[in-house]
C-alpha cells in the first residue's frame, strides 16, 4: 500500500484551514488511518478547529481500549466533538467554528472502513469512479429531492453551507461505510478545494494516466488550481 497527503492554500484564499493525516502503520487498534479536515470559521477559527480535531482524534484512537475499530472510531469521534465544544467556549473568537471531517482505515480483510460529516469526500477509482461517502450539505440534498441537477451543484451560490459537521453547534452525527477494496484500487480522500474544481471524468483520468501516487497528487493540485483554485485544494490519495 501507497499514500500520500498534499494540501495548497489555492488561488483565492489567504491562508489554508484544510488538515490531513497519514499513518500506514497502527495507529492504536486501527491497522493504519487516514484523514482530511476542513475548517469553517471566522479568522483562524477554521484552521484552529480542523488541527485540534484531526490531533485530538487521532490521540484518542491511540489510546482507545475499545475492542473493535468501529466502536474506537465512532467514541473517538462522539469525544472530539465534545472537547471543541469545550475548547471555543474558552475564548470568544473560537466560537461557531467547525470542520468537516473523512477518515478511512484499511482493515485486514481488505475492507475499507470510513467515516465521513461534512462535504469532504472519499471516492474509490479503479476501471471507475465511485463517491463513497454522502454530502451533508444544502445543495446535496437539493440534488437528492431533484431541485437542481448535480452539474449545478458544483457552482452554485449555496454551495458553502454545511448541514452537518464536527462543530460547536449541534451534536455529531457521522456516517459510517464498509466497502470491498481490490489490488489496484486507489482510494481518494479530498476537501470540495478539490472536487469542486476537478470533474469526476478528469480525476479518473488522470489516475488511470500516472503509475506514481505522488504524480497523481501533484497533477490533481495542478489543476484544481489551473481551473480556478477557489478554495483551499487537500487531498489523501492511497493506492492498494
Amino acid at each position: 500500500m501507497r499514500s500520500i497527503g498534499k494540501t495548497d492554500k489555492g488561488k483565492k484564499r489567504s491562508m489554508n484551514q484544510d488538515m490531513f493525516f497519514i499513518s500506514d502503520s497502527p495507529v492504536g487498534i486501527l491497522p493504519n488511518l487516514y484523514i482530511v479536515a476542513d475548517g469553517m470559521g471566522g479568522q483562524n477559527a477554521g484552521d484552529v478547529a480542523a488541527r485540534f480535531c484531526v490531533d485530538r482524534f487521532t490521540e484518542l484512537v491511540r489510546v482507545s481500549r475499545e475492542r473493535t475499530p468501529i466502536q474506537v472510531i465512532e467514541k473517538a469521534i462522539r469525544q472530539t466533538n465534545e472537547d471543541l465544544i469545550e475548547k471555543a467556549s474558552s475564548q470568544k473568537e473560537l466560537e461557531g467554528m467547525g470542520t468537516t471531517f473523512v477518515m478511512a482505515s484499511l482493515l485486514a480483510n481488505d475492507n475499507l472502513l470510513v467515516a465521513n460529516i461534512g462535504d469532504s469526500r472519499m471516492y474509490l477509482i479503479n476501471e471507475t469512479i465511485t463517491q463513497i461517502s454522502q454530502d451533508h450539505s444544502l445543495v446535496a440534498e437539493m440534488v437528492r429531492s431533484g431541485e437542481i441537477r448535480k452539474e449545478e451543484a458544483r457552482f452554485h451560490p449555496n454551495k458553502n453551507v454545511v448541514l452537518r459537521a464536527l462543530s460547536t453547534q449541534s451534536v455529531v452525527s457521522p456516517d459510517y461505510y464498509q466497502i470491498g477494496v481490490r489490488q489496484g484500487d486507489y482510494v481518494l480522500l479530498c476537501s470540495d478545494g478539490l472536487s469542486d474544481m476537478v470533474e469526476e471524468a478528469e480525476l479518473l483520468k488522470t489516475v488511470s494516466e500516472y503509475e506514481d501516487v505522488g504524480d497523481i497528487a501533484d497533477k490533481l493540485v495542478t489543476m484544481a488550481n489551473e481551473n480556478g483554485g477557489r478554495d483551499n485544494i487537500t487531498l489523501v490519495l492511497i493506492k492498494i
